[in-house]
Order: C-alpha cells, then sequence, then structure tokens
C-alpha cells in the first residue's frame, strides 16, 4: 500500500494557518513570525482563494517596495494555488513541489481544504520510511529479525 497525503495529515495533523485577503501584509507577517511558519492560506470564508508565503513578501513586497501596513494580502499573495487531493501519494506530492519549486501545497478532499503539506513534511515522511526499513535490514542481517 501506498502512503497517501491522507496517511501523512494523520499523523502530521490538519492544523492550517489562514488568513483573510483583506489582512494587511503586516498582519500577516507577524502571524507567520508568531507561528513560526513560511505560508499562510487565504481563505475567504471556506474557499481557498490563495497562498501568502514568504517568498511572496519578498518579490511582490521587499522588491517593489510596498509598504507592508498599507498593502492587503489579496494584493500579492500568489492566488489559484497548486492543490492536490488527500489520495495522492507523498511521492506524487513530491514531484510536485519538486518541479514546481513550491515549499507548501494546500491538500483536499471533495474540494474542500483538509490541510497543508510543506516540502519539509515530505521530506522526513520518506526519511522516515528509509530509517525504518535500514532498521529492518539491520535486524534481518544481525538475526534479530522477528521470524
Amino acid at each position: 500500500m501506498k502512503n497517501t497525503l491522507h496517511t501523512l495529515l494523520k499523523s502530521k495533523g490538519r492544523t492550517v494557518h489562514v488568513v483573510d485577503p483583506d489582512a494587511t501584509v503586516l498582519d500577516a507577517v507577524r502571524k507567520m513570525n508568531q507561528e513560526r511558519i513560511g505560508a499562510l492560506l487565504v481563505m475567504n470564508g471556506d474557499d481557498l482563494v490563495g497562498i501568502f508565503t514568504e517568498r511572496d513578501v519578498l518579490t511582490r513586497v521587499v522588491d517593489q517596495t510596498r509598504d507592508p501596513a498599507k498593502t492587503r494580502v489579496a494584493e500579492v499573495m500568489t492566488s489559484k494555488p497548486v492543490v492536490v487531493t488527500a489520495a495522492a501519494t507523498i511521492n506524487e506530492a513530491m514531484a510536485i513541489v519538486s518541479e514546481k519549486h513550491f515549499r507548501h501545497l494546500p491538500v483536499v478532499e471533495g474540494g474542500r481544504l483538509v490541510g497543508l503539506v510543506s516540502a519539509g513534511d515530505l521530506t522526513h515522511w520518506v526519511t522516515r520510511g528509509h530509517e525504518y526499513h535500514i532498521q529492518d535490514l539491520v535486524n534481518y542481517i544481525t538475526g534479530k529479525y522477528p521470524g
């Protein structure tokens, strides 16, 4: 059985930090700093309308010398973010973040937001799987493998 994002989210948790599109960039950045995260999902009610990331701050606010206290998140967010379903495999999600150079990927089920995975979450999951596999091989070779 392949590991899906549903399995990863069940282990990681489904907490998602969000921001309103009318919030100021300053408020959004303060929230990101407070939560120690690199992205906020931009929600208009129950609808995912964008994602606001550290990269957006650098390229669309700082580099364009916009005032973060006056600029609205909706003006500088990444609109229509790429999403995946919870049924997607870890490898499929890793391929997307790798090919598109994303660090965050919203997860949906039935058109509704159910979570967010980061490149770090995906890498941690794969690394953990490799560690278990290596330990199984070591146990087998050293005779500690349950027979």
